[in-house]
């Protein structure tokens, strides 16, 4: 399938944009003049809230009617860490043996780039206009706090009357070749710490004091120890893993007073917030029997669980994922949080990308002839929908 815009090029553009969250960087400058080009109404935001850095944002639409499909994602990327270990620097976009590197090009500006192409391609086809509508959402920070991109972005459009039918997000969510994964979910994501109190005092002493990391140790080994539950027919179980101890006590002869260990619980649809919290809170109630003074300090989440039914719309992407690729996809609700965590309440939303062998790593590439059949894959799915 031939494509009027090339997406080797135009993520190879966005990728020579230093984007690092939450710097725009020129990559939302570059496309707005790309679609500006192509007839799209481009709107430009940025999005405060105090104690967070400002964070810019696009919303582009063409067509007034419906349905209406959005192509969501972000420009912004992970720092690259040490350009001197990459083969090629992080922000060239340079291709090399039939492979474009750089930091994004898998998550997710190489899937942006692919979208816009076969949008560009399916509107030159078409007399220029959609039956319909055709929006980009993209966002400056899904990779930081996702305070100030997707949720504010989605409500600036709710409230500006901007009705979605149906999203493709770009995440990079297949496993080891392109077109064999499909996401239709995620699990939820909380974070907690874990605080116990005790009683400082001197090691030589230990009865006139109370060492925490007794009781930390006995709690945190009843909240591993027990599964959570045995997952559901749509997602894998629930998994809560300590990700750090903190006693913060430097002196070797000195019983601390308090330790505390960090914590990040993946839930799924057995559980909402709260009694996800009930659940943990009730085995370390248990644990401590009385003998351990404990608390958690459980931090705000905006990532709650989410499952998007089958029907006609995922029929299509399924179809062209299968028609491009010769693969059934598999619909997989696995892996991290992801912005169609806010998507989802506006509009049904299905996720689909480039491979993610090597997002977030050092020499972060995807493979030329992805990139084209990524964009064949977006093509397909747009003259299906519209028809």
């Amino acid at each position: 399938m031939t494509v009027s815009a090339d997406p080797v090029a135009l993520a190879r553009d966005l990728l020579r944009c230093p984007s690092v969250t939450p710097a725009e960087g020129g990559a939302l400058t570059y496309l707005e003049g790309v679609l500006k080009r192509a007839g799209f109404t481009v709107h430009r935001m940025t999005f405060s809230e105090p104690g967070t850095a400002d964070v810019e944002n696009l919303y582009a639409r063409i067509g007034t009617a419906s349905p209406h499909l959005m192509f969501a994602g972000h420009t912004d990327v992970v720092p690259p860490g040490d350009p001197t270990v990459w083969s090629h620097a992080p922000f060239s976009g340079d291709i090399d043996n039939g492979v474009l590197y750089g930091r994004g090009a898998v998550d997710m500006k190489g899937a942006i780039a692919c979208k816009i192409a076969a949008t560009l391609d399916h509107l030159a086809a078409n007399g220029g206009k959609p039956k319909g509508s055709i929006s980009f959402l993209i966002t400056g920070d899904e990779e930081g706090i996702a305070v100030n991109g997707s949720p504010k972005l989605l409500k600036w459009a709710a409230a500006h009357g901007e009705r979605f039918d149906h999203c493709v997000l770009g995440e990079p969510g297949n496993v080891a070749e392109l077109g064999d994964t499909i996401k239709l979910g995620r699990r939820g994501s909380q974070n907690g710490v874990l605080v116990i109190t005790g009683k400082q005092g001197h090691v030589a002493y230990p009865h006139r004091a109370d060492n925490p990391v007794r009781g930390l140790v006995k709690l945190m080994t009843a909240l591993m120890d027990e599964p959570l539950d045995k997952g559901s027919h749509k997602f894998d179980p629930s998994n809560l893993e300590f990700t750090s101890i903190d006693i913060g006590n430097p002196t070797v002869n000195l019983i601390p007073g308090e330790a505390r260990a960090r914590f990040n619980i993946r839930f799924n649809d057995c559980h909402d917030y709260a009694s996800l919290k009930t659940l943990v809170e009730q085995r370390a109630e248990k644990a401590a029997a009385g003998k351990v003074k404990w608390r958690i300090d459980w931090e705000p989440s905006n990532a709650d669980v989410f499952y998007t039914e089958p029907s006609p719309f995922t029929d299509v992407v399924i179809g062209a994922v299968a028609e491009v690729t010769g693969r059934k996809p598999k619909l997989s609700t696995s892996g991290g949080t992801s912005d169609a965590r806010f998507i989802k309440n506006y509009c049904p939303v299905v996720e689909f990308g480039l491979v993610g062998t090597t997002m977030h790593a050092t020499d972060e590439r995807v493979p030329v002839e992805d990139l084209q059949k990524l964009t064949a894959v977006y093509r397909k799915i747009v003259d299906n929908y519209f028809r």
